[in-house]
């Protein structure tokens, strides 16, 4: 995830962005929240230019946290929310992407927690400019059945993040997912963009973690 801030970074090493945010007030605050529809709008529709200027594509956005809100109220308050910024996304070339987070370990309350959420929020959409970025390491600790999800549900997709579980660390033998079948999922799903490693390193050099994550998913 890198901001308009950093972009120019990038641009300066010949880097991509397969994941824009900067538009999003948080993870817990978001649009199943309607008294926040009004800032989110004027944030997003600032930002989506941006996006689009730049060479990019995908821009983040989050449900927020909702305890106390029973899903279908949450998916009425977020289609409400996101639909007029949606039609700006359209005009702009820039796909707005859901993440789903695990509510069991790290973020308690938040509404979209599961693979099924983010589809039926697409599904009711309807628009090819808003998709769902996949965290392995959270549905893994929600669902499980990872690989079956890629292949029933890949084409909602538009992002991947990597995770060790538990504890989010290297994707290596030392935990219980086995990255190198699940990239090899991905593949065959057709899917054309990027795979983030998003683990925290838990070892002393991080750059060797990171060269062994990708030589992990390097199928």
């Amino acid at each position: 995830l890198v901001g308009p801030n950093d972009w120019a970074t990038l641009k300066e090493y010949d880097l991509y962005c397969p994941m824009c945010n900067g538009a999003e007030p948080g993870i817990d605050v978001g649009f199943i929240d309607p008294s926040l529809h009004s800032s989110l709008a004027d944030s997003y529709n600032r930002v989506i230019p941006m996006v689009a200027e730049a060479g990019f594509k995908n821009l983040i956005c989050f449900t927020g946290n909702g305890p106390d809100m029973d899903d279908e109220t949450g998916m009425k308050n977020f289609e409400e929310g996101i639909k007029p910024i949606l039609r700006n996304a359209e005009r702009h070339g820039v796909v707005l992407c859901l993440e789903m987070f695990n509510t069991r370990v790290d973020h308690p309350g938040y509404m979209a927690n599961s693979t099924r959420w983010g589809v039926e929020m697409c599904n009711r959409l309807g628009s090819e400019n808003f998709k769902l970025l996949y965290d392995i390491y959270h549905m893994q600790i929600m669902e499980g059945d990872i690989i079956s999800r890629i292949r029933e549900f890949g084409e909602y997709f538009a992002h991947y993040h990597t995770g060790g579980v538990p504890g989010r660390n290297e994707i290596d033998e030392a935990q219980e997912l086995f990255y190198p079948a699940i990239m090899r999922a991905i593949a065959e799903s057709d899917y054309e963009g990027y795979v983030g490693q998003e683990f925290i390193p838990s070892r002393g050099d991080a750059l060797a973690s990171l060269r062994q994550g990708i030589r992990i998913c390097d199928v």
